[in-house]
């Protein structure tokens, strides 16, 4: 009898302890404040967890996360707990349709913030768009998402599609007018043939040459190479006053370092793909004077950032925020200003995931970045960007302009 009782406690005891540890779990992916009556809806991550660009995809993650628990703890949207479903994209168009795929099948899923890169986003796009499932990105930048391919003769393809940073249209012709106004006007472009780079050079190049600047060297590499000595060859020849690269940091800091190391002493300016401490890391102690441009202003020199900042640091999280951290926080917080709107009668998630895509484009309230709305074309009507130097091994805000 003694031995059965045992057991019936020891029963009883681990129960305990696997609800626990359940409930746990459930509160590092979004949290659970709320009675457990309360229905369910969720909003999605696709973004690189893993990988080369995981730092920038971690980010992105665990700032929704935040948004998430915030929006618990404050019971924002009554009889409805909001958890977090986060799908590794890898920064691979296949990798991130199938993580779309998985979401849209879900029908707590009400909306996605994403992606990180503008090539995963072409793949993602459709996708969550036959499930009308709202997408806010806090990094594509490639203004085709939004407007089309005939930019001459913009047309949404995507009502379900929005973002909080600005695009290419915006940073390239930025860059440019820097370049120019530092009497860098001969200037060689390099981009790795993918959608955000190839976007972000041929925005560059349009407003540089506009500008009275003369694009000397046209080159591209792949996005796996590691060698750029053939490129460095050609682009060197041309005698430019700085290289202007469209990709991301994995590529961009082995090129600059490699650059100066065959003698091509100028900067490397990029976009916001290359603006990370990874770069620096990669590229070595000749990267001084190296540029980035990225959206916004600095993320820690913001009033309305300070609060983002400060619960970010107090959820101890294991990764910075990183380059997109406030604009994630932001696209989160976007779906749920919408989810209020679209849930507040709603008998599920599924059947509010129209009605949210409508109400995010109507939102308009003060965010981490600053005021947060979107055109009809669902880009942010918010055109702040800065340029950044790097500066005894780190970035440092150099303009900060609309």
């Amino acid at each position: 009898m003694r031995k059965h009782r045992l057991i019936a406690v020891g029963a009883t005891l681990l129960a305990a302890t696997l609800s626990m540890s359940a409930c746990g779990s459930r509160a590092e992916e979004g949290g659970t404040t709320g009675e457990s009556s309360n229905k369910v809806a969720k909003i999605g991550v696709i973004a690189p967890l893993s990988g080369d660009l995981s730092a920038l995809g971690l980010g992105i993650r665990n700032s929704v996360n935040l948004a998430i628990k915030q929006a618990n703890d404050s019971n924002a949207i009554p009889g409805w707990t909001l958890e977090l479903a986060a799908e590794d994209d890898e920064a691979k168009p296949d990798v991130g349709k199938n993580a779309a795929t998985k979401l849209a099948g879900d029908d707590e899923v009400v909306g996605v913030v994403g992606t990180l890169n503008s090539s995963v986003a072409q793949s993602v796009q459709p996708v969550l768009a036959s499930a009308n499932i709202a997408m806010v990105s806090p990094a594509n930048t490639n203004p085709t998402l939004t407007q089309g391919a005939d930019l001459t003769a913009p047309k949404r393809t995507y009502p379900n599609y929005f973002r909080t940073c600005t695009t290419d249209a915006v940073q390239g012709p930025f860059a440019a007018n820097y370049l120019i106004g530092a009497d860098m006007k001969d200037v060689a472009t390099i981009h790795d043939k993918k959608a955000y780079g190839q976007g972000l050079v041929a925005a560059f190049t349009t407003a540089l040459e506009s500008g009275g600047g003369k694009i000397v060297a046209a080159e591209t590499i792949n996005p796996d190479d590691k060698d750029f000595s053939a490129v460095i060859n050609k682009v060197k020849s041309a005698n430019p006053k700085a290289v202007y690269y469209g990709g991301e940091y994995p590529q961009a800091g082995p090129l600059s370092q490699q650059m100066k190391a065959a003698g091509l002493n100028v900067p490397l300016m990029g976009g916001d793909g290359i603006f990370d401490p990874a770069f620096i890391e990669l590229a070595g102690k000749s990267s001084d004077g190296d540029l980035a441009t990225s959206v916004g202003a600095p993320t820690e020199s913001l009033p309305s950032a300070k609060a983002f900042v400060d619960a970010y640091t107090a959820g101890g999280f294991s990764e910075p925020y990183a380059a997109y951290g406030a604009y994630a926080f932001d696209a989160a917080n976007a779906i749920i200003n919408g989810l209020k709107v679209s849930l507040k009668d709603a008998s599920d998630a599924k059947s509010a995931r129209e009605a949210t895509v409508t109400a995010i484009g109507g939102v308009s309230f003060d965010g981490a970045t600053g005021p947060v709305a979107f055109d009809e074309f669902g880009d942010t009507k918010t055109k702040v960007l800065t340029v950044y130097k790097v500066t005894g091994g780190k970035w440092v805000a150099d303009k900060t302009g609309s």
